[in-house]
């Protein structure tokens, strides 16, 4: 799969996830084989005026072959500036957030409130494609619940300069209700030229497959489904996984996270992720209560110690 001059080892993606896509979740995604790994959403106002919150979600390794960085907004020129910033050069593929459902970013105008205003959505990407690197945009087939209109979005989008297209296949009114509606995801890939990556819904390798098989994307990309399983993008491939246990792969991610933050931070983000790791496994819920009552570093290894799930063969 190619998105501009960036040719991805593999067309099944990592998606941008809030508060989730950190350094050491996108390593472990890259490893079991992701093809594109997405950091999670960056304002774009954030990144040119200078806050150290938004450039600490930058870090990389080198596990991530391939890198995009998904920034948001609606402001052309500061898209542009956020662009060009030198903490940006790393990155292979600049991602633009147009279906963030919250409201605090539709209340901008920015995220999925651009669904509604198509010119605009088209000058930002326009406008981004100065900087040189490919530009792609991930969007929610609609705004209202009952309104389909992601072919003319994407058809826009396509005409203002985006190398490449992800679909959510929910409307913003749906948030994470319903079904994915991969039929309609169908019609926006037969109605661009550019490669549209299917996104919803998908937590197996087989519903890659039927991901694929449905909507004749170029490429599929997983969210929730990869949380506190990086290993899936290793299945969806037919790969080896690259660990044994969840215990390995959650004593990478963390040493991963301590290398490029504090110990207090690090305590802090890990909670969420461990929960993940243990989700729909019978015996989790005294492991996720001692994760959760834990202080710091000491005690978040207390916990793993403590739970004998994360040593099961995977």
């Amino acid at each position: 799969m190619k998105i501009g001059n960036a040719i991805l080892p593999s067309r099944i993606v990592a998606a941008p996830l809030a508060g989730f896509s950190d350094v050491g979740f996108r390593r472990l995604c890259a490893e079991a084989g992701a093809g594109l790994t997405y950091t999670e959403m960056i304002s774009a106002k954030g990144l040119v005026y200078g806050s150290a919150k938004t450039e600490d979600l930058l870090h990389t390794t080198d596990a991530e072959k391939v890198r995009a960085v998904q920034i948001f907004g609606r402001d052309p020129e500061i898209m542009l500036a956020a662009a060009k910033h030198p903490a940006l050069e790393k990155f292979d593929v600049i991602d633009v957030n147009m279906g963030c459902p919250v409201p605090k970013i539709v209340g901008n105008g920015e995220g999925s409130a651009l669904l509604k205003e198509p010119d605009t959505a088209a000058a930002v990407v326009k406008k981004l494609t100065e900087s040189g690197k490919p530009i792609t945009v991930k969007f929610r087939i609609g705004f209202e619940k009952n309104s389909r209109t992601g072919v003319d979005f994407a058809r826009k989008m396509q005409d203002a300069g985006a190398s490449a297209l992800t679909v959510h296949g929910r409307t913003r009114e749906q948030y994470y209700s319903g079904s994915a509606d991969r039929e309609y995801i169908a019609e926006v890939v037969s109605a661009v030229e550019i490669p549209v990556i299917a996104n919803g819904d998908v937590f197996s390798a087989e519903d890659v497959g039927e991901m694929l098989r449905v909507t004749g994307a170029a490429g599929v990309m997983i969210a929730r489904g990869a949380l506190g399983c990086p290993w899936i993008f290793a299945d969806a491939e037919g790969r080896p996984r690259p660990w044994k246990t969840r215990r390995e792969a959650a004593e990478e991610h963390i040493s991963t996270m301590l290398a490029f933050h504090s110990e207090t931070y690090v305590a802090a983000n890990m909670k969420k992720h461990l929960a993940y790791y243990v989700k729909g496994l019978s015996g989790g819920k005294t492991f996720k209560q001692a994760v959760f009552e834990s202080k710091d570093m000491d005690g978040l290894y207390k916990a793993l110690d403590g739970c004998p799930l994360m040593d099961l063969p995977l």
